[in-house]
């Protein structure tokens, strides 16, 4: 791949041409949408994962389908039940008719995987994405087998009903890169909508990019050079969520318990980079990680009940701290 390319600025140049053209074949089908639509595509260029929050029908399933088709990548839905076994989605082993154990493979071999309603099944079941989000790869029987390049998870949650669910542990959360809100859309967009799933027409989307080009656009976004300044931001911005540090504003000790850990901060500097790469930019500067610090901080830090009594939201705790 990297012989296409004359130096790493012209690879950047075709990266941004790329995602150009990404939201126009993804826009073909979703209405709407732009700022999910890009911290997910922010979010595969940076080899990280989505949890993605929202009501039923604004779309998901079909946003995740979509992109997964713009990209060229292999897809597979899992619908998370209580009665779902890891078994179910990592495989397990048979006996063939040679009397010989043969693993079959669960879906959890795809590149893209939706985890439809993750917190409906029990913690047993969701540790089995561990694993798989953190090493590429899933242990069955005693065998190690490794996960198609890219893999991407994007996760799904009913912000309403909690009744009978299992709330994923904070060790799991900070796995995702991003905690994405999905908004109904607006009027205008609700009409849109309407028109376009109510009558005949099917849009075609047309796979824009291999697997190859984006493992190699992941590397490329590693390459990209940071200033020791952008990188003092970011890691000053998650130390400011740490309640009782050095860094924290008295808003931080009055209205949160828990703040963020060191994963944040990577993942500050890889939305940076990979922001600032799609806006044509060589090199990453503060308001990219102002960009994405919202969706990587929302599920990293804690409120207590006085912020809760006082109607202090999490997005309202990041936007002072900005």
């Amino acid at each position: 791949m990297s012989a296409n390319y004359t130096n790493d600025a012209a690879a950047i140049d075709d990266l941004r041409s790329k995602y150009k053209t990404l939201q126009q074949e993804i826009g073909k089908v979703i209405v709407g949408q732009e700022s999910v639509i890009r911290d997910v595509l922010i979010s595969i260029f940076g080899n990280g994962h989505c949890l993605l929050v929202g009501v039923p029908g604004l779309a998901k399933t079909l946003l995740v389908n979509t992109i997964s088709d713009a990209l060229g990548l292999s897809f597979a839905r899992i619908q998370f039940t209580p009665d779902l076994m890891p078994s179910d989605i990592i495989g397990s082993e048979i006996l063939d008719e040679n009397r010989n154990f043969k693993f079959v493979k669960g879906p959890l071999f795809a590149n893209i995987i939706l985890a439809d309603e993750i917190n409906r099944t029990p913690p047993k079941t969701q540790s089995a994405l561990l694993e798989a989000m953190q090493e590429r790869s899933v242990t069955a029987a005693g065998h190690n087998y490794k996960l198609p390049q890219p893999f991407f998870v994007l996760a799904t949650q009913n912000p309403i009903e909690q009744e009978g669910t299992y709330p994923l542990p904070e060790a799991q959360l900070d796995r995702f890169m991003f905690n994405i809100w999905v908004d109904y859309p607006t009027f205008q967009e609700e009409l849109a909508i309407v028109k376009q799933t109510t009558g005949d027409h099917r849009a075609d989307v047309n796979s824009v990019i291999s697997s190859e080009e984006i493992a190699y656009f992941q590397q490329l976004i590693r390459r990209i050079p940071v200033s020791d300044n952008v990188v003092e931001y970011a890691v000053k911005l998650t130390a400011k969520t740490r309640p009782g540090g050095e860094h924290a504003p008295a808003m931080v000790n009055d209205f949160l318990s828990w703040g963020a850990g060191p994963r944040a901060s990577q993942f500050l500097v890889i939305g940076a980079k990979v922001n600032a790469a799609l806006n044509g930019k060589y090199s990453p500067d503060i308001e990219d990680v102002k960009a994405v610090a919202l969706p990587i901080l929302r599920h990293r830090i804690v409120r207590n009940y006085k912020a809760e009594a006082e109607g202090y939201s999490i997005e309202r705790i990041v936007e002072e701290l900005l």
